[in-house]
């Protein structure tokens, strides 16, 4: 656990400060066979030390090498598990939104209004004003990036969670998700050739340049396909990349606090309160982070969807 990266890590267990989960193995037997097999010669007392404070995930449909890589089988991580909350919790408040929204009343209360607020904004703000013809049939599916990613970048600012946004595998299926909707999006605007041919721009040529105007079209139409699927690669890249980022940063401010502590330094009390208010004015930072860089990918995801979708 001294590898800053692994406090970002996805993981087969949740940590939890020690003296909420503590361990009182009475033999090695007791202890997980897959890491008894990587660390055969531990003690009891060493897993009752190494495992308190971590609750580690059953795993009925796999097996894991350790507690960060899975043998076989399909294992069931820490981020996953806060994938399935976050749908879950998203399921049943929007499920009481639209309730209120079918039944033609206006918005009372808290929840009601700050619901509306988000939602007529990422219908006007990002929709309407990136995509323009047919937007609002877009909208469904720009709310609910919106909300998941908001959502998933909100669990990373709760301790003992994490940010599920902080693994390429979930960035990356996010962006697969956009790539599709802009594919499906062109096809049924201009067909399964004709979205492809859209990118190619038209060229005032003489006709008696018309094989050097065909090779041209053609060679931008590799570039435009690979632009494509680079734009959206990117797209999980940029998401990534800022939340991990911004949890580094934070874990190495609050590391200084231990390494004045192991150091025993004099001045590990100026260190602790300089980190600790550095700390949590970065994590207000984070807040904002995570909401901005849910709108990024939202209003990305709204250009992309229109380039695939309107003649260029």
């Amino acid at each position: 656990m001294a590898d800053p990266v692994l406090h970002i890590k996805d993981s087969y267990f949740f940590e939890v400060p020690k003296f909420l989960w503590p361990r009182h193995y009475d033999s090695v037997l007791e202890v997980p066979e897959f890491l008894r097999k990587a660390h055969p010669d531990a003690t009891v007392g060493e897993w009752n030390h190494a495992l308190t404070g971590k609750i580690l995930i059953p795993q009925p449909f796999g097996t894991l090498k350790n507690l960060y890589e899975k043998e076989s089988g399909f294992a069931i991580s820490k981020y996953m598990i806060l994938e399935v909350a976050a749908a879950i919790l998203l399921y049943f408040v929007f499920t009481r939104f639209a309730d209120r929204v079918s039944s033609k009343e206006p918005p009372k209360g808290r929840f009601a209004n700050l619901m509306e607020t988000f939602v007529v904004f990422i219908r006007d703000g990002i929709a309407r004003k990136a995509i323009h013809h047919h937007a609002d049939h877009f909208v469904p599916i720009l709310g609910t990036l919106f909300f998941f990613i908001l959502t998933l970048n909100l669990f990373g600012m709760i301790p003992w969670l994490g940010s599920p946004t902080a693994a390429f595998g979930v960035t990356s299926a996010l962006a697969l998700v956009v790539f599709a909707t802009s594919l499906i999006a062109g096809t049924k605007e201009f067909g399964p050739a004709g979205m492809w041919l859209n990118m190619v721009p038209h060229i005032d040529m003489p006709w008696w340049l018309a094989p050097l105007k065909y090779v041209i079209q053609f060679m931008l139409l590799i570039i435009e396909a690979i632009g494509l699927l680079v734009k959206h690669a990117v797209l999980g890249v940029r998401l990534l990349a800022n939340i991990v980022a911004g949890h580094l940063v934070l874990v190495a401010i609050l590391a200084m606090i231990a390494s004045a502590a192991g150091a025993a330094s004099h001045i590990y009390a100026t260190t602790a309160v300089v980190a600790t208010l550095a700390a949590t004015a970065l994590s207000v930072l984070e807040l904002g982070v995570a909401f901005l860089q849910a709108f990024v990918f939202t209003f990305l995801s709204a250009l992309f969807i229109n380039m695939a979708s309107h003649a260029h």
